[in-house]
This record gives C-alpha cells, structure tokens and sequence, in this order.
C-alpha cells in the first residue's frame, strides 16, 4: 500500500506540470528560485512586465545570446545537441545547449545543476511547453524570471532597474546587450559596472542583433 501511494505522489508530481502549462498563457508564473528565496524571507525583487513594455532590443539580444534558433525549433534544438556531441570527447565535456523553452521549463518546475535525470524531464517538458504556449508568450515569460542581478533581482524590469536606473522599455541596443551578457551568471557579470570582458561580449550580441533579420522579425512578430 505504501509502495502504491508513493508511485501514485511520484505520478502526480511528474504531471502537474503538464497539466499547470495551459494556466500560464494567462497565469504570470514565479520561478522555483524566487519561490525558494521567499520561503527563506531573501530579498526578491521582481515586477512583471509584458513583453510590449520590454524594449524590443532585449528580446532581440536574448535571442541571440542564449538561442539564436528559437524562433524555428520546437523547444528543444536537436541540431545544438548534434553538434554540442560532435565536439565532445565525452559526455563529460559536453557544452550546455539549452534552448530558451529548456530554460522557462527548468525555472519553473525543475531544479538548477548538471543531472542527466534533469534532463530527462526538461526534454520533453520544453516540447510540451513549445506545443502550448506561442513562442511570445514564452519569450515574455522568460524575460520575466531570468535571474538579472546578484541580489534576487529577476526579471527584465529588475534587472534594467539596478544595472540601468530606467524601465526595460527605455533600454538602449547596447545595455540590452550587456544584460543579456550577464544571464549566464549575473552573480559574476555585472551590467552596472562592466568589466572588459563583458563589454566585448556585450559588443558582440549588439553586432549580430544588427545583422539578425531574422530573429528580429521573429520578435516583431511576437509583440
């Protein structure tokens, strides 16, 4: 009897993320970390903005920083993995590749970390996620749960805020740019003060932004 309660809780709890995803077309959601750091009393400082009040550079830079193919894959991008393999030695040595559904999926229902299980559960999660919400609002959602600050800033509001002194809609190309340079690790990258190796990341982004149609229509087209 214990055996069956404890597969049927595990069932459960592997479903309702599938079954919470439709909610969120309508639902702003809240990641697990800035879950965890209310139930910890940490400072959390999060606004929810739509994605019509985000400067159209950042979308654009984010796109292009964390998932240039975003706008043609399907939530997870078989051919970032085919090459991420290609250049491995091992499975060890394997370079991240996730898309930018990977990351909404992971921040919401999942954990941070390198774990195959992980990954066994974002993989489908991302296709789920890319089958039922339209790519703008998970563009909107994830601009607005990114971590953009070492202090529980998140969100594109937050984050504009402390490295910036403005709104995310008044944000120029260029600090667009070098906030989406930060969300690897905005503990370490600072957008307020940038060190030189940001600044050339940051110049980097804002010159394929500049010569990106493509995903530039693609953000066009999810406002």
């Amino acid at each position: 009897m214990t055996l069956r309660v404890a597969v049927l809780a595990t069932l459960a709890l592997l479903l309702l993320p599938y079954l919470l995803t439709p909610f969120y077309m309508v639902i702003n959601p809240i990641s697990t970390v800035m879950l965890w750091r209310h139930l910890r009393g940490a400072r959390v400082e999060h606004h929810f903005v739509p994605i019509t009040r985000i400067s159209p550079s950042l979308p654009l830079a984010v796109i292009i920083a964390e998932d240039g193919r975003f706008c043609s894959h399907h939530g997870v991008d078989f051919a970032e993995i085919r090459e991420a393999i290609a250049e491995a030695d091992d499975i060890d040595e394997m370079r991240g590749g996730s898309t930018i559904s990977q990351q909404v999926v992971k921040n919401l229902f999942l954990w941070s970390g390198h774990s195959l299980i992980r990954k066994a559960l974002e993989f489908p999660l991302a296709l789920w996620f890319d089958l039922v919400l339209p790519k703008r609002r998970i563009l909107e959602i994830y601009l607005n749960i990114a971590e953009w600050g070492p202090n529980g800033e998140f969100g594109a509001e937050a984050g504009a805020e402390r490295a910036f002194g403005k709104p995310a809609r008044d944000l120029s190309r260029y600090q667009a740019a070098l906030l989406a340079a930060t969300l690897p690790n905005p503990v370490e990258r600072n957008a307020r003060q940038p060190g030189p190796g940001l600044r050339r990341l940051a110049g980097l982004y804002d010159a394929r932004a500049a010569r990106a149609p493509a995903a530039a229509a693609c953000v066009r087209q999810s406002r």
